[in-house]
């Protein structure tokens, strides 16, 4: 009857343990979608950094405009619309 429940329980460990190596350990939580053991050999994503000022066309705007009043440039460049 003791190795009946032995092999029993044996038999369900490695059905789990099957289980679990044929699946991975990413596992999606709620929407996001957790790393697996071999996240750190993928290649990491490359973000540019952010300008100092992110309104790019905005601030030479405001700039031409400051250099017009005080009189020492030309109009801002006109925008066109694609």
């Amino acid at each position: 009857m003791k190795t009946i429940r032995w092999t029993k329980r044996l038999g369900i460990a490695a059905v789990g343990l099957l289980i679990v190596g044929a699946t991975g350990c990413q596992t999606n939580v709620a929407g996001m979608t957790l790393p697996s053991g071999y996240y750190q050999q993928h290649r990491p994503q490359y973000f540019r950094p952010d300008p100092d000022f992110p309104l790019e066309k905005e601030l030479a705007t405001q700039q031409g405009y400051d250099r017009l009043a005080i009189g020492g440039g030309q109009a801002p460049p006109a925008q066109t619309q694609p």
